[in-house]
């Protein structure tokens, strides 16, 4: 395990155990995220509102203004944990590296509301900003949707969406350690099984608290047994080496790549679920969050990140 993820683990040991049932693992997440996180810098304007019914938090950078890029960006705790608090580092983080507008979304949670209700929500605030977003001073030609974990389930599944139906037009999709529906049989539940920090046990307790016990062919549900992933925006995918849902992330880039996709494979050699939150204290952390923001900054920039 790289130094860098040992903040983590020690952070996991501070906020006691999980307990179980849901209330006491959201304390005890709630608690981890409280101690992995910082405050946002001065200049960084962030407000609270709604879109439609669902909860939002906005990011917008200091600096010169003018239309800024906009991204969805979705939280992760396996559907069922997490708030726009719990992942408020990550989404000022990426705001302040990219320029960019970015809408935090807090979706509804499993298993009081199984899927699709997530799905739903992130799909309204991505619409949303497409149709209205330049009252927040976003230009709806450079949009791009982001995610770890379930989160980054959330933005593939939006990428599918967008394309289905016909948009919005997306420039890019950022997937970190995201979970996708590979079996729970691969190499990476088998090696990693017990963590450090996410453990196949806790896998299965999410996917059966978001999608209940029966097998699913819905690529909403879980992208990889979409058939189809020609015409997608393109993609950064992003894993830890030392997490049961490595091959999730492999996988689906392999499947995006034969499709014609184009799509950056990166795994965080010697780090775990979570590595984001390690970024404040750690240069190789860091540097793994930096190659996430230097890729959307690049989907934003002039030209097609597909043709170059």
């Amino acid at each position: 395990m790289h130094p860098d993820m040992q903040f983590l683990v020690d952070a996991r040991d501070r906020a006691g155990t999980p307990g179980t049932d849901v209330t006491g693992y959201r304390r005890f997440w709630n608690a981890y995220a409280a101690a992995t996180g910082a405050p946002p810098p001065g200049d960084m304007h962030i407000h609270d509102r709604t879109v439609g019914t669902v909860p939002v938090r906005v990011y917008r950078p200091g600096g010169t203004p003018g239309p800024r890029p906009g991204i969805v960006y979705m939280h992760g705790g396996g559907f069922m944990l997490g708030d726009l608090d719990s992942s408020d580092t990550n989404a000022w983080g990426i705001a302040q590296e990219t320029g960019a507008v970015v809408l935090s979304v807090d979706y509804r949670l499993a298993p009081e509301h199984p899927y699709p209700a997530a799905f739903e929500d992130c799909w309204a605030v991505l619409t949303w900003l497409a149709r209205d977003g330049a009252a927040l001073g976003v230009d709806p030609t450079r949009l791009a949707v982001a995610g770890d974990s379930a989160g980054g389930n959330m933005a593939a599944v939006l990428a599918l969406a967008a394309r289905d139906r016909g948009g919005p037009s997306l420039r890019a999709q950022a997937l970190v350690y995201p979970w996708l529906g590979l079996p729970f049989t691969s190499a990476s539940y088998r090696d990693n099984a017990e963590g450090p920090g996410l453990t196949l046990a806790r896998m299965v307790m999410f996917r059966q608290a978001y999608l209940g016990a029966e097998e699913t062919d819905d690529p909403y549900a879980m992208p990889l047994v979409a058939t189809d992933l020609t015409g997608l925006p393109p993609a950064h995918v992003h894993t830890a080496e030392l997490d049961p849902i490595r091959d999730d992330g492999r996988a689906y880039a392999a499947r995006l790549a034969a499709a014609g996709v184009a799509v950056t494979y990166r795994e965080a050699k010697g780090m775990i679920h979570g590595f984001l939150r390690a970024r404040l204290v750690g240069a190789a952390a860091r540097a793994e969050f930096e190659a996430l923001c230097r890729f959307l900054r690049e989907s934003f920039a002039e030209g097609d990140l597909a043709t170059r």
